[in-house]
């Protein structure tokens, strides 16, 4: 008996026979023209994507690279809490479902989903698409506000990821809140940004103030270290490229590497927190460079860069495994 697939090349199946019927230029355009109304800083008062032509070409181009991004940060919300795993999951904005498969990717089995959305011709393709999945077959996709309206059921796990950049500001307030009431762990993912990371730190700050504790990306819940305005706290997930994505960007890499933003809490505490590496490690001959962030000393929350060198043994070999974002023994 063959194995299943990983949900990832499940995905990009999926989404490579959705492509088939549209013509290229029509699925190219329709990208185009959608990148640019979700690159806009003018917050919308109606749904994006609002038909199915618009929602295949933007689900076949964005889905890949939001179910990695998300994926990264379940990794590390899971790598926080080894014995805790959703028991239900609600994804806020979730148009197609990108982030219901990244946690059917991150933990086995099957929990009761719901997914809100504005767009019901996304709703309606997630569902589609979702019949892949046998996890996912019986989520329920709920057309809803996204808002201060917005309400929700008491649940484990709720995710919201690239939407803030879509709501006016008193609308992501009353959506992290309401997630905050509602869940046991909040999964908050935007783009790697200054701006993506000023909304994540926003919504850090809100659920901080909910009474959450930080899991990820931070080894800590103090106050971001970085100085505003000198710098943002990113990472970065490696995305295969279809064939829509080169026609869209040009190029002939077989991937890109999607940016991204996030924050990770939980109502209980994650398990003791190491620093992370929060830029790209740097390989040179015979010593590795790595950015980290650091828990709180008496001086508060720290970013320091360290050097391991092969003098260190062991740790100079995980020095040269480590990825950016990963979580670092101090």
């Amino acid at each position: 008996m063959n194995a299943p697939l990983p949900a990832s090349d499940t995905l990009r199946a999926a989404l490579a026979g959705l492509l088939d019927g549209l013509p290229p230029r029509q699925a190219a355009q329709a990208v185009e023209r959608l990148i640019a109304n979700y690159r806009g800083a003018t917050p919308t008062d109606a749904p994006i994507l609002r038909d199915r032509a618009d929602v295949v070409a933007y689900a076949a181009y964005r889905m890949p690279a939001t179910f990695e991004a998300v994926s990264a940060a379940l990794e590390a919300l899971a790598d926080a809490a080894p014995d805790w795993e959703p028991g239900g999951h609600v994804d806020v904005g979730g148009g197609t479902g990108a982030a219901t498969w990244a946690v059917t990717a991150t933990w086995e089995g099957t929990r009761p989903v719901t997914v809100l959305d504005w767009a019901e011709p996304a709703l309606a393709l997630g569902r589609e698409i979702a019949a892949a999945n046998p996890a996912l077959r019986d989520t329920r996709w709920q057309r809803s506000r996204i808002g201060s309206a917005l309400t929700m059921e008491s649940t484990d796990l709720v995710t919201v990821s690239y939407v803030l950049n879509e709501l006016t500001a008193p609308d992501r307030t009353a959506l992290v809140d309401a997630a905050a009431s509602a869940a046991q762990a909040v999964v908050i993912v935007e783009p790697g940004t200054p701006d993506g990371y000023a909304r994540v730190i926003e919504a850090r700050d809100r659920l901080i103030g909910a009474g959450f504790h930080i899991a990820a990306p931070c080894p800590h819940s103090a106050a971001c270290p970085i100085v505003p305005g000198t710098d943002w706290c990113h990472f970065s997930a490696r995305v295969s490229r279809s064939s829509l994505h080169r026609q869209v960007k040009g190029g002939s890499l077989a991937y890109e590497d999607e940016k991204f933003s996030y924050v990770a809490a939980t109502r209980f505490r994650p398990a003791p927190a190491a620093a992370r590496v929060v830029r790209k490690p740097q390989i040179r001959k015979g010593q590795v460079l790595l950015d980290l962030c650091e828990g709180p000393d008496p001086n508060g929350p720290a970013l320091r860069r360290t050097t391991v060198t092969k003098r260190h043994g062991d740790l100079y070999k995980a020095a040269r495994d480590a990825g950016w974002g990963d979580p670092w023994p101090l």
